[in-house]
Formats: structure tokens, C-alpha cells, sequence
């Protein structure tokens, strides 16, 4: 991304004036995955193995001023287009008081979060995400904006300028957990401006005795697409699917409520200027609810439990293009809260609209001061033929990383 390469070398060229105080971090990751099933297409793999390197550079160059250059180098042994670099974030921080209050202000490529929910974040629209990284895990590709944030004792309030779109990434033809049609790296937009676009995004939140709230608004371009078929470069191959980015306008809340061990939380949206699965533009509406329940000291061990259950719920049900239509996930979390910070959580989903079922199992533990491991089983129980999401769900896996902190 060329944007991005411009917004690396200005952090990079900041960083080295005279720079205060100067940390470099980062992880460095040996990752192989095995899948239990036949591959379904022609040139997909059992089993891949691959490297990650992901290293951070902070440097303190005045007072009230920072920059943050975080880039992500990743080698796969089987898919061509997940092997690839990117930046994650590259950005200069400035902050200082406004009366009683406080600004912040964030220039270049930065990720944000918004949500309550654990497993899908309707109203969290700023970053596009990575899919070609982990199917669950959501990690997000860095978005060029300028970041305005006023603070103070009425709440947080977030302004976004978005002057760039990075479109969302997908498995190539060896790629595992892809769909059945390939899909092509190239894509059009609704606006003429294409990928310029400026998009805007504001978020104001708040804490009021036990709850916890944000209102959010979101004007530009969808970082969901809609696929359209693609021509056929010959008659004996298989049709590609070609991302079309809609501008849409979207309204959301999301909300926790702190009540001793128990956190009620929501998330609901309302979206506009976008079609459904049948290309028909249709307004929606989109819900989140959740219940979190914490149990220390377990059975009178020091392992903390903690046990969730969330309901995903889109109004425009099988005409959804979202896989989130009528979903129910019911997890847990097992801290050990041992030396090794041994961490157990396993999840059901459950889709109440089709026969889909899948056990996520993930354990984590360090091995030393510098070195962890994390070992991964997706289990899909069951998937449904008439899902449009079959062929990217029928995959299972098992996964391991170790990875090496500095």
C-alpha cells in the first residue's frame, strides 16, 4: 500500500529526531497448522507451516509527542498471497491539556477497537480486517486517519478523518478455509473516488455508575463487500467473485453493565445504503446480547472461570450477507493463575439458522521469560450445504505457535 509505505518512512524519519527514549519490541512466531480433512480444491495442502515476525519501534521525541511503527512480516508454505508485509501502525502521537480537559491527537496508521462483545463487533467499522491472518481472531490491517480525542470528566469523545480504504484480504487458490470461488485481489467501489474516498467516524463514550456506554457513527465507505461475478479468463475455469465496496451511513451503541461477578453487555447497529444477499438495497438492523459470569478460586483452587454466552442476531436473516444472521456462542475461560500463566478456553458456535456447529479449543502458556506457546483445535462439527458460507467452514484445524518476545 503506498499510503502506508509514505505514513513508514515519516515515522521512521521522526523517530530518529532526537529521539528521548527509543524501546524496540516485538514477537517473532513459528506457526503450523494441520487440517484433518481432505482439501477440497486442487492445490491445497494437509498441513502448512510458517514464520511471523512483528516488531514494534516507540520513540518519545518531546515532552507531550511520540511515535509508534509497528510492521508485520509473514512466510507461509502453502499460500502464495499469505505470504506478504504490511505496516500495522505508524503513527505520531500528540497530547496535552484543554482547560480542565485533555487532547490527543493521532496522525498516520493506527488501529482502534470499539465493542463489548468477544466474539464479532458490529459497531467496530474503522479497520478493515486481515482474514488471510486468523479466521477468528480479527486481526485488523492499520488504517490511515487523523484521530482527534477530547477527554474529561463529561467522557470521551472521538473524531476520524479516514482519507484511505484498504480492502479486506483473502485466502489465495492454496489457501485452506477459503471459499469456492476464488476471490479477486482487484475490486471496484461505489464512489468514483474509489479507495479515497474520505470517510468519517465519530464515538463519544461514557461511565455512569455501573455502566459503561458508547454512541458511534460511521459515513463512507463499507469495509464489507459485496461480491460480483467475475468474467472468466477461460471457459474451463471456475468463476472469481470481485469485492464491491458500498458507501453506507451506520448508527451504533454498545453497552456493559457491571453488576458484582456478572457484566451484561449489547451492541446493536443500524445501517444504511447497502444491498442484501439478493443485491437488493435494504436498510437493517443488527444485534449483539451477552453475559459474562466470573467465578474465582474454583472449586477453592486458584483457577478464575470465566463463562460467557452471546446471541448474534441480524434482521435481515437468510438475506444476510453477514455470517452473523442467528448465532448463539457459549464459552469459557480457565486462568490458572499459575507461574506460567496458563490460560484454557473453549467455545461452541452454534448457527440457529443452519446446521452449522464448531468447538474452538485455545491453551496458552509460557515456556520462559521470553518464550510462549499456543495450541489451537477448530472443530467443525457440522456445516450445512445450503450455508453459503459452507466451503470456508467446512475446514477443521489444529494449530501451534511458538513464539519468541523481545
Amino acid at each position: 500500500m503506498r499510503t502506508g509505505g509514505a505514513i513508514a518512512a515519516f515515522a521512521i524519519a521522526a523517530a530518529g529526531v532526537a529521539a528521548q527514549t527509543l524501546d524496540f519490541s516485538g514477537d517473532v512466531s513459528l506457526q503450523a497448522r494441520w487440517y484433518p480433512e481432505s482439501p477440497a480444491f486442487s492445490g491445497q495442502r494437509s498441513s502448512t507451516a510458517g514464520l511471523v515476525v512483528e516488531p514494534t519501534l516507540y520513540a518519545d521525541i518531546a515532552h507531550t509527542t511520540s511515535v509508534t511503527l509497528t510492521a508485520l512480516y509473514r512466510y507461509d508454505s502453502a499460500d502464495s498471497r499469505r505470504t506478504h508485509a504490511d505496516v500495522r501502525e505508524a503513527y505520531l502521537l500528540m497530547h496535552g491539556d484543554w482547560g480542565e480537559n485533555l487532547w490527543e491527537l493521532r496522525l498516520g496508521l493506527d488501529r482502534v477497537f470499539w465493542g463489548v462483545a468477544e466474539l464479532h463487533n458490529l459497531v467496530d467499522v474503522v479497520n478493515q480486517l486481515d482474514l488471510i491472518e486468523h479466521p477468528r481472531d480479527r486481526p485488523k490491517l492499520g488504517q490511515p486517519m487523523a484521530h482527534l480525542t477530547l477527554s474529561g470528566d463529561w467522557g470521551i469523545a472521538e473524531s476520524f478523518v479516514l482519507p484511505y480504504h484498504r480492502k479486506r484480504s483473502f485466502p489465495g487458490r492454496a489457501g485452506r478455509l477459503r471459499a469456492r470461488h476464488l476471490i479477486d485481489e482487484a475490486a471496484t467501489y461505489e464512489d468514483g473516488a474509489e479507495e479515497r474516498h474520505v470517510d468519517l467516524a465519530f464515538r463519544y463514550s461514557h461511565s455512569v455508575g455501573l455502566l459503561d456506554f458508547g454512541l458511534s457513527a460511521f459515513v463512507g465507505t463499507s469495509r464489507e463487500p459485496l461480491f460480483l461475478v467475475g468474467r472468466q479468463s477461460e471457459p474451463a475455469q471456475a468463476a472469481t467473485l470481485r469485492p464491491y465496496y458500498e458507501q453506507m451511513q451506520q448508527l451504533g451503541v454498545d453497552a456493559q453493565l457491571t453488576t458484582g461477578l456478572v457484566l451484561y453487555k449489547m451492541e446493536a447497529i443500524r445501517r444504511g445504503g447497502t444491498r442484501n444477499l439478493l443485491g437488493q438495497d435494504e436498510d437493517y438492523a443488527a444485534v449483539v446480547f451477552g453475559l459474562e459470569r466470573g467465578i474465582d478460586a474454583l472449586f477453592g483452587s486458584r483457577a478464575d472461570l470465566t463463562v460467557l454466552a452471546e446471541w448474534h442476531y441480524d434482521a435481515r436473516k437468510r438475506r444476510a450477507r453477514s455470517v452473523w444472521q442467528n448465532d448463539l456462542y457459549v464459552a469459557g475461560f480457565l486462568a490458572f493463575n499459575d507461574v506460567p500463566g496458563t490460560e484454557l478456553a473453549a467455545g461452541i458456535l452454534a448457527d440457529l439458522s443452519h446446521d452449522y456447529r464448531a468447538l474452538n479449543v485455545e491453551l496458552k502458556r509460557r515456556l520462559s521469560d521470553s518464550w510462549s506457546m499456543r495450541l489451537e483445535a477448530i472443530a467443525n462439527l457440522s456445516a450445512d450445504p445450503r450455508d453459503l458460507t459452507y466451503d470456508g467452514r467446512r475446514d477443521s484445524l489444529l494449530g501451534v505457535d511458538f513464539t519468541f518476545s523481545f
